[in-house]
């Protein structure tokens, strides 16, 4: 039942924002999204398989984000080999959907409130520089069968950070000689790694850091997405820009 369990994952998330997930109940999260209890127990289980569905679908809502957000980037840019501005496009996504959404927030960290359904059977909060310090990505879930998806560990930083790089390098790498490859594989790397840090260290924006001085019609998501960028833009600072795929010798 895809509408149903859409339905169900939807009044999740909403009952989620109103409230912690140790009180949000089954009966009313079945009774939001208009079906009985027990079609919500038949499609996911039980209140924990519902909690990983949910921060699976939220964190794969994200990675498909991020892919249109590279793809995006490439029209603002206004040249196919621009991918400095491709991955800037991508990192100002990452900021806004983890100050959006709360379950992103916690599988981009790796630390999961109270208020959260934690994806381990500890909530205690994992060191974003030591899972990512380990970062090969996981085998995708697509072509694995729904019983294995919902047993198979839930993405947490490492993991994103390195699909989130792989994504990168899938968007741009047509638009590069083959020679440069390696170079353009390290800067996506850099890259995702940078706008993962800032997730959970937002840098300080310059006009933030004296008071006063954050102008009025600036928000500081906006001063965040232009201190992420610079640093984006950076990683890519000393790598050539690819030559269009017409020019290639």
């Amino acid at each position: 039942m895809p509408a149903a369990r859409e339905s169900l994952l939807d009044a999740a998330y909403t009952a989620l924002t109103r409230r912690a997930w140790a009180a949000v109940r089954m009966v009313d999260v079945a009774a939001a999204a208009g079906v009985s209890r027990q079609t919500l127990y038949n499609e996911f289980g039980s209140k924990e398989g519902l909690a990983r569905a949910l921060v699976r679908r939220e964190t794969e809502s994200y990675l498909a984000g991020v892919a249109r957000a590279l793809s995006r980037g490439a029209a603002a840019a206004g040249t196919r080999g621009d991918a400095a501005g491709r991955m800037v496009a991508a990192a100002a996504w990452t900021l806004r959907t983890a100050h959006a959404n709360p379950l992103v927030r916690a599988a981009l960290t790796g630390c999961w409130g109270d208020r959260l359904p934690a994806p381990a059977p500890s909530p205690a909060c994992t060191s974003w520089a030591v899972t990512a310090g380990a970062a090969v990505a996981r085998p995708s879930l697509p072509g694995r069968s729904p019983a294995a998806r919902a047993e198979a560990p839930l993405p947490g930083p490492a993991e994103l950070v390195g699909r989130f790089r792989d994504q990168a390098v899938a968007a741009l790498e047509p638009d590069w000689p083959a020679e440069e490859l390696p170079a353009l594989g390290a800067a996506c790397e850099t890259a995702a790694r940078l706008t993962l840090a800032c997730v959970v260290a937002p840098p300080a924006p310059a006009a933030a850091r004296t008071p006063g001085r954050l102008p009025a019609q600036r928000t500081r998501g906006e001063l965040e997405t232009e201190a992420v960028a610079r640093l984006v833009r950076g990683a890519f600072a000393r790598v050539p820009a690819g030559a269009p795929p017409g020019e290639r010798g």
